[in-house]
């Protein structure tokens, strides 16, 4: 069975750590959409690349395999990814959860000596805001609704053994519905 899935949500909410392992759990790989946004510069995520390069780069890598996984966001550039996904599963994390998560993880990529960046944690922050004018929940709720492909709707504030297997059983479900 073939399965191309995207696992998105709010920056915090587990998207890469889920993405690793479902792709383990299904024996394909995982790639994540902030390697294909951002041009590798030291420090990191200084410099976007433009749209079609970011597109060429997705099908040179990974887009024509039968199996992947794909963690993050792509909406609002990436609608020529649409029609190549089965499934999409988003993941929600209340706030204050997402914080601690983001803060332990920007530490963790500093090694802990510049600390979180405020504008990173402040526009992660930002993400249930309807007003919000970066990628936040409204928008990617109108994306999700018009997908054609199942959508599964997970808790991402559970243990991730638990997550994968909780994603896994709903791929199961959906692969013997259809």
């Amino acid at each position: 069975m073939t399965r191309r899935v995207h696992v998105l949500g709010a920056s915090g909410s587990g998207t890469s750590t889920l993405a690793r392992n479902l792709a383990t759990a299904l024996g394909t790989q995982s790639f994540d959409t902030d390697d294909f946004y951002w041009r590798p510069t030291d420090p990191p995520f200084a410099e976007k690349r433009p749209v079609p390069q970011r597109l060429a780069l997705m099908r040179a890598v990974f887009l024509p395999r039968s199996d992947w996984v794909l963690a993050g966001s792509f909406a609002g550039w990436g609608d020529a990814i649409v029609p190549r996904l089965t499934h999409v599963i988003f993941l929600t994390v209340p706030p204050a959860q997402r914080l601690v998560r983001l803060r332990r993880r920007e530490r963790l990529r500093t090694g802990g000596a510049e600390g979180p960046r405020p504008a990173f944690l402040n526009w992660a922050m930002g993400y249930d805001d309807s007003g919000f004018p970066g990628r936040n929940r409204t928008g990617h709720e109108a994306w999700l609704a018009e997908l054609t492909c199942p959508v599964i709707r997970l808790d991402g504030g559970a243990p991730p053994e638990a997550l994968a297997s909780s994603a896994l059983a709903a791929l199961d479900d959906r692969a013997q519905a259809s």
